[in-house]
């Protein structure tokens, strides 16, 4: 099956087709000659999941699946959640985002907080979504060279590394992108193995 993933970040292509390998044939925005920005202006990650995916499916007519990304922490009340991509400006500026991140939560102990990406899957006009988080704390200052966002102060549960101190394959045993993915493949092995029979 052949699918458009609907984002134009070079890290979360790399991250996408390192989790789906093989398995499924995924076309790039660029693959599929389209040059746009699709516009994020709800106020939930699953309205602009599903809002990436029906841009692409009315442009295209081919099956497509987008994601939206959060990070959720809990002492600022679920900041910067939907923004997240956008905390400091429109700019989506990581470095600016990890600075704003850090200054609004000063030296407060309570440092929980989740990552969570919801994916909207469109198959021949029918959309279905699929959700992974990830729990985990927020460290005071940046480690690691890995990743992106603000993977430098981001350490998962049961872990004493940032996922920006691991490698692709390390970082996937966590991954909030993966849980959701991983949902996703087994739904798309459903439909193959129906249409099969």
């Amino acid at each position: 099956m052949k699918l458009i993933f609907a984002s134009n970040n070079k890290h979360k292509i790399e991250e996408i087709r390192s989790l789906i390998g093989n398995k499924f044939e995924i076309l790039t925005l660029k693959d599929a000659a389209i040059n746009i920005d699709i516009a994020e202006p709800h106020d939930t990650i699953e309205a602009n999941a599903s809002e990436k995916s029906r841009v692409i499916y009315e442009l295209t007519g081919i099956n497509c699946f987008s994601d939206d990304t959060s990070l959720e922490v809990d002492a600022l009340g679920g900041e910067p959640g939907v923004k997240s991509a956008r905390y400091a400006g429109g700019d989506h500026n990581f470095a600016k985002n990890v600075e704003k991140l850090l200054a609004k939560l000063g030296n407060t102990s309570d440092r929980q907080a989740r990552f969570r990406a919801v994916i909207s899957l469109i198959v021949d006009g029918t959309e279905t979504l699929f959700e992974g988080s990830c729990e985990g704390h927020i460290i005071f200052t940046p480690r690691g060279t890995e990743g992106f966002g603000y993977d430098p102060v981001f350490v998962p549960e049961g872990e004493s590394r940032t996922f920006a101190e691991m490698g692709l394959e390390e970082k996937n045993r966590f991954n909030h992108r993966r849980k959701a993915l991983d949902k996703l493949v087994t739904f798309l092995q459903t439909l193959e193995t129906k249409a099969e029979n």
